[in-house]
């Protein structure tokens, strides 16, 4: 809670960074969530190798949460000739993430097999719910390591747990790479309010795409983040949004994001990365039959 309670003390500098983020063509929102006046808010999607990201269908992204080396590369190798779209590396599931020759190895080793798809890297700390602790220093590293591998395409980045967060988006971006600024509550759902600055802030951050993942405990909490979702795609029509509320209970908000917005869908092919995903062939299935029916 006191990340978020920072971030709503600082309210007022948010304000005035957006106005900064206009004028560079960023964020569009005021610090409300409404649109600028006189803003044309024509989408300009993002475009990453041969993927759209921000409009249409979901991407569906499977996560890999193998510890050992062999089997990274062997399940990063199948799903490059999967239905999946995105191929997330869940590093903190990795036994050996602290030796970086064996991260670049991995690197090196899967490289050849991702030219159709988008490589997400990804390090989920333990306090955002991830497999490991890790102290500041080793997971800049890491992600440094990530975006200067030549083969990623994606970069996570726990917005609200980096202690310059902007900073580091500039410094990962420069290097070359997208940056996805995500914060995930497994504790619950925060109100509309508390998540719209969550979103504003990240996308007023500099990142690529935003990403909020929550924990209901009752459905109007997943009706309410699918509401602040729909209110953020409209009114930031230039910064892809992927939102989830997790669990049995948010499972829906998994498969609707053609209506609401949300541009990526997280599923399963061995091992789940958060409670609540579909497999990764029921889940294209499902966003077929959903598409489908929005083209008819």
């Amino acid at each position: 809670m006191s990340n978020i309670c920072i971030f709503i003390r600082d309210r007022v500098n948010c304000f005035q960074k957006v106005c900064m983020a206009g004028e560079r063509g960023g964020c569009l929102c005021d610090g409300y969530g409404r649109e600028k006046e006189g803003k044309n808010n024509k989408m300009k999607t993002l475009q990453i190798k041969n993927r759209t990201i921000g409009e249409g269908k979901p991407l569906i992204c499977v996560p890999v949460m193998e510890a050992d080396a062999a089997d990274v590369i062997r399940e990063i190798t199948y799903l490059s000739q999967s239905a999946a779209e995105v191929i997330e590396w869940r590093v903190d599931a990795f036994a050996a993430f602290r030796d970086y020759n064996a991260v670049r190895s991995v690197f090196e080793a899967v490289a050849p097999v991702l030219s159709d798809k988008l490589f997400l890297y990804t390090f989920r700390t333990k306090r955002q719910g991830g497999e490991a602790a890790v102290d500041a220093e080793t997971l800049n590293d890491l992600h440094d390591l990530a975006a200067e591998s030549g083969c990623v395409d994606l970069v996570d980045l726990e917005y609200f747990e980096e202690e310059k967060p902007m900073r580091k988006i500039r410094s990962l971006k420069e290097r070359g790479t997208h940056v996805v600024a995500s914060h995930h509550d497994f504790e619950g759902t925060p109100s509309p309010e508390v998540m719209r600055m969550l979103l504003e802030k990240m996308c007023v951050g500099g990142a690529d795409i935003v990403k909020l993942a929550v924990m209901p405990k009752t459905p109007e909490d997943v009706l309410a983040l699918l509401a602040v979702t729909s209110e953020f795609h409209a009114g930031n029509p230039d910064t892809p949004i992927i939102t989830m509320s997790m669990g049995k209970l948010g499972n829906i908000s998994r498969l609707c994001g053609e209506t609401f917005g949300s541009c990526m869908t997280f599923g399963a092919h061995e091992k789940p990365s958060a409670p609540g995903q579909y497999g990764m062939g029921e889940l294209k299935m499902i966003l077929d039959a959903i598409h489908g029916s929005n083209e008819r």
